[in-house]
């Protein structure tokens, strides 16, 4: 018996054993093994004598099995699943199992009960849920954006052309201006649906995380003004990571401006990075962070802190917490869209009138920092005569498009899709040396079969999603320009495509 005692103490699941008889407060525990005390934070000593409904946060389980125990015979357990009390009040997510013990003239004397902590397994459940679901409104916000960004492409096409013509017009020269200068402001709001998407192409670079957070320092000082205090807790030695430092500057700047909002009297903001080792020991579920090293950047604050319900919603877009007017609700969907594509991870901690911690881990790489590209200057015109392939579905981008390159002396074909692209390509009698499409689907079929009749041929590729380069296409002899783009890029993209 002293050797059935302790198997049963040391049983990983919380196990008791309780009489029989059910009261309105449930079984009276005999038993308690180590991890039923330990997954409910009482001693042994506070569990035994006691009814154990006192632990259970649902009235209903007690219920159940005092309508169980009348009808119980040996080997039909009544199971369930819910939340127990803790000793500190907190609550824990647990599956359990009442088996009854009878004796040998199989009467049942007493209730053996098993209980599981499944509080790890539901919060992996709950975190696929979130998952599938930002992958849905990601799909969702990705096409209106394919189609928005089409609309874009006219509107900021048309400025450029109207630009040259109203040239000695400074009154009609301003309000183009300002058409354009809404265009590319809706634009950039795009880039930051197709950022959530994972869609948005990053012109990444290796960077040092703590060069970039010093030199926008004084922006984000300038941002929180009166609002509360900046302290920059900077690692030494601190590894380089490889991601896009212009929207990279736009997570920084949406964290720190978010903390602002929340801040109150005597607030605080911290920004700190360090190098961070994931070890395989810490990687014991697929949900958590793969092993590696990593640069972690942390923005810290003590403000006003999340509920759980907020917490679930954080990173959808177009859920806010400010009132109306105040933001779009798509600062925190950028953030996640990019950290996913730079190949990194953002974990978010908060809590009510204690504050919020987030906390982004990007992969270390061991190559040096790299110089900024230069800035080109606009080019004069390119003056093409190659034959080019316009294939776009948007009759009036097509349209745009085709008139800016005829005009620089391009011979251009136009078609609204791959079929009628493959009419136009029989009744041409010389080859073609540019196409520009968006490659996908039908298009990519054409597009390789154009380029088995036309060796030298080089491909644009115009898209608002980012994909990896075809492999059936030859190195030197594909671009992608993502939509919205200027017709200025079109000239300039063109030109050293067929230059290279």
């Amino acid at each position: 018996m002293t050797l059935l005692a302790a198997a049963l103490r040391a049983q990983s699941e919380g196990v008791f054993i309780a009489d029989r008889k059910c009261g309105v407060l449930g079984l009276k525990i005999l038993f308690a093994n180590d991890s039923f005390c330990a997954m409910t934070g009482y001693r042994e000593s506070e569990l035994v004598n006691r009814s154990h409904g006192f632990l259970h946060l649902e009235r209903v389980d007690i219920e159940r099995l005092r309508h169980w125990l009348p009808k119980t015979k040996p080997g039909q357990p009544l199971v369930g699943e819910g939340f127990l009390r803790q000793s500190n009040g907190s609550s824990v997510s647990a599956a359990w199992s009442f088996d009854p013990l009878c004796n040998p003239a199989g009467r049942v004397t007493h209730i053996v009960a098993t209980y599981r902590d499944q509080t790890e397994k539901r919060r992996l459940q709950e975190a696929l849920v979130h998952a599938q679901r930002l992958d849905a409104v990601g799909r969702l916000a990705g096409g209106v954006a394919h189609d928005f960004n089409n609309l874009l492409s006219v509107i900021n096409g048309y400025c450029e052309i109207l630009t040259a013509h109203v040239a000695a017009n400074p009154q009609a020269l301003r309000e183009v201006a300002e058409i354009h200068h809404a265009g590319r402001k809706a634009a950039a709001l795009t880039q930051q649906l197709l950022a959530f998407s994972r869609r948005q192409p990053l012109n990444a670079r290796v960077i040092n995380l703590n060069e970039l957070v010093n030199s926008n320092a004084a922006i984000i000082r300038r941002l929180l003004g009166e609002a509360g205090q900046l302290d920059l807790e900077l690692a030494t030695g601190l590894a380089n990571v490889r991601t896009d430092p212009a929207q990279f500057q736009q997570v920084l700047l949406n964290l720190v401006i978010n903390a602002r909002d929340a801040l109150r009297n005597r607030g605080r903001i911290v920004v700190s990075t360090e190098n961070r080792e994931i070890t395989p020991s810490m990687n014991r579920r697929q949900s958590d962070t793969p092993p590696g090293h990593y640069v972690a950047i942390t923005v810290t604050d003590n403000g006003t802190g999340m509920d759980s319900e907020t917490q679930k919603h954080l990173f959808e877009p177009f859920y806010t917490t400010k009132p109306e007017g105040k933001g779009t609700g798509l600062g925190l969907s950028l953030v996640y869209g990019i950290v996913q594509q730079s190949g990194g991870f953002i974990a978010v901690r908060s809590a009510l009138l204690v504050g919020s911690t987030f906390e982004i881990l990007l992969p270390a790489v061991t190559e040096a920092v790299e110089a900024p590209p230069a800035t080109v200057a606009p080019l004069p015109s390119t003056r093409g005569t190659e034959t080019v392939l316009l294939i776009e579905d948007d009759l009036v981008v097509r349209k745009m498009v085709a008139g800016i390159l005829t005009a620089d002396g391009y011979r251009v074909m136009e078609a609204e899709s791959a079929t009628a692209a493959a009419r136009e390509v029989q009744e041409l009698a010389r080859p073609v040396q540019l196409l520009i499409a968006d490659i996908a689907g039908n298009e990519a079929k054409f597009a390789r079969r154009l380029l088995g009749s036309y060796p030298g041929l080089r491909i644009l590729c115009t898209a608002s999603a980012d994909a990896s380069e075809p492999k059936w296409v030859p190195a030197g002899k594909f671009v992608r320009l993502s939509k919205p783009y200027a017709l200025s890029e079109v000239l300039k993209t063109a030109r050293k495509l067929l230059d290279a």
